[in-house]
């Protein structure tokens, strides 16, 4: 097996259960850490070690109510919590969508080689299985190479995905659970959402909460989601690692993640932090 060496604990671990490794003794310590010293505690009792796939990872979504289904939006998302990729993992720093590399070609490759095939198969496993089918994905030379699945959203690429959905959201979730997804006329608005993650100065390591929040209202095409707030007394304040989500609108990536970060610029509290490159590495594509 050749580096990188993938190490992936088989359970819940918040999204940073996983080791990209370039040294196989440093694979070897870390593989006794997981096991051994219970580094991901139970998440980490079973560790699969994965092919290291080259490529550009994207989320895409599926809602199913067991017979019929609708392809949601897709989205990139990001993960460390440095610029250019560097650091720790975390939940997710931001998220676009949707991704230029995801052509019409694309998600034919996706909906007749993975989605078609999980559906049937949950059938024939005889899971009745209403809701949503996260899948995640590297695009291989333009291959769908699956990474993981989740019986759920991704976050935070729900916060960029659900924004440009423009059905009654309530109206899409009861003709899931009466299996009349194929009456519903589903609707994707073509402007890009852009999300920007706000997170506490220190995290995903240790970190202070209790910091006023100043400065929370935008305008009509951002969307400020609160992830790590409480409120004390008539104050908004910090209370997580993870603090803000703040989604925008626009006719372009750049145009929506220029109203993203003009919102994370002039909302303010101590020791504020949020990447300054989400979705440059889609704009290269472009250009």
């Amino acid at each position: 097996m050749r580096p990188p060496y993938v190490l992936k604990a088989d359970g819940l671990a918040a999204g940073k259960g996983v080791l990209i490794l370039d040294h196989l003794q440093e694979a070897k310590d870390e593989l006794k850490a997981m096991l051994g010293d219970s580094k991901f505690g139970k998440a980490g009792e079973k560790v699969v070690i994965e092919e290291f796939l080259d490529g550009i990872e994207v989320s895409m979504f599926v809602l199913t109510d067991g017979k019929n289904y609708k392809i949601l939006p897709e989205a990139k998302d990001y993960k460390r919590i440095g610029d250019g990729d560097k650091g720790l993992n975390t939940g997710g720093m931001g998220a676009v969508s949707p991704v230029p590399f995801v052509d019409a070609s694309f998600v034919h490759k996706v909906e007749e080689q993975i989605i078609k095939p999980t559906i049937r198969g949950l059938a024939e496993e005889k899971i009745n299985y209403r809701g949503f089918i996260f899948i995640g994905l590297m695009n291989v030379g333009g291959e769908p190479k699956v990474i993981e699945y989740n019986c759920r959203m991704g976050d935070p690429e729900t916060e960029a995905v659900v924004p440009r959905i423009q059905n009654d959201f309530l109206a899409l979730m009861q003709a899931t659970a009466t299996q009349q997804l194929d009456k519903i006329d589903f609707k994707i608005d073509s402007r890009t959402a852009a999300t920007v993650v706000m997170v506490s100065g220190g995290y995903p390591g240790n970190f202070e909460k209790g910091y006023t929040i100043k400065n929370l209202d935008q305008g009509s095409d951002t969307i400020v989601f609160h992830a790590g707030t409480k409120m004390n007394g008539k104050d908004v304040v910090t209370n997580g690692g993870r603090v803000l989500a703040i989604t925008s609108l626009g006719n372009s990536i750049e145009e929506a993640l220029q109203k993203s970060y003009a919102a994370a610029h002039h909302i303010n509290y101590d020791y504020a932090y949020y990447r300054k490159d989400i979705g440059q590495d889609l704009i290269s594509l472009i250009k």
